[in-house]
């Protein structure tokens, strides 16, 4: 049977996504996929804490971009209601994870006990997109140091793997060392994807993968070290 799920978009975020004048190019495009005019667009704050300010922020920047009705998906703090999240999540028409800590993020998700939930909603053909955090959330793995000052405990956890990639997000100017850690701990022969400010990696059924609003970085894992390769060109 044919790959049905929507594309994922996971974008990067920064440049010039905060405060500009018209709608974000990438957003608008993740929106316009859902194939419906002024999605209602669930909010999955979970890596930010469900903060209320960065909502509202984040919210003007979606509707900008084309979205409707923009509905919290309460996870977080004493407000936090995963039968309410649930159903939001349901009833939406596009899920937006919200940037902020990964791990943090992931660890709202494994309480609410909602992953298995969200991979069911993906495979039953609910778009999702995300930025920033929410784009490495969508992804398969992260990386996480029990002691942040010793490089040798690097560890990896699990993500959503709703996108079966391995990704960061705007680590360019730090030369992607996140991203090389996480590969350095992968398996010979692992791909990642650095996607840089401003741009956006999307990942179809088939895991077919294509680069939006610039190239998008990669490392291969390779028996010697973490290298970079060819990047993926829009």
């Amino acid at each position: 049977m044919a790959d049905v799920t929507p594309p994922l978009f996971l974008i990067a975020g920064g440049r010039g996504s905060i405060g500009r004048r018209g709608p974000d190019p990438l957003l608008a495009q993740a929106l316009a996929g859902a194939g419906v005019l002024r999605p209602l667009v669930a909010y999955l704050g979970a890596a930010s804490g469900d903060n209320a300010a960065f909502r509202a922020l984040i919210a003007a920047m979606l509707k900008k971009a084309g979205a409707g009705h923009v509905l919290l998906a309460p996870l977080c703090g004493r407000r936090a209601d995963p039968e309410k999240a649930r159903k939001v999540l349901s009833d939406s028409d596009v899920v937006f994870v919200s940037g902020g800590d990964v791990e943090e993020g992931m660890e709202v998700l494994r309480r609410a006990r909602i992953a298995r939930f969200l991979r069911a909603l993906h495979r039953a053909g609910k778009p999702f997109l995300g930025v920033s955090a929410g784009s490495i959330m969508l992804s398969r793995l992260w990386v996480r140091w029990r002691d942040p000052n010793d490089d040798r405990s690097a560890e990896l956890f699990p993500c959503l793997g709703l996108a079966p990639v391995l990704c960061d997000t705007h680590g360019e100017a730090d030369g992607w060392e996140e991203l090389k850690a996480l590969l350095a701990l992968s398996p010979t022969g692992s791909l990642g994807y650095g996607i840089a400010s401003g741009t956006a990696l999307v990942v179809g059924p088939g895991r077919k993968v294509s680069a939006l609003g610039g190239e998008v970085h990669r490392f291969r894992r390779r028996k010697g070290g973490v290298v970079p390769v060819e990047s993926l060109a829009p």
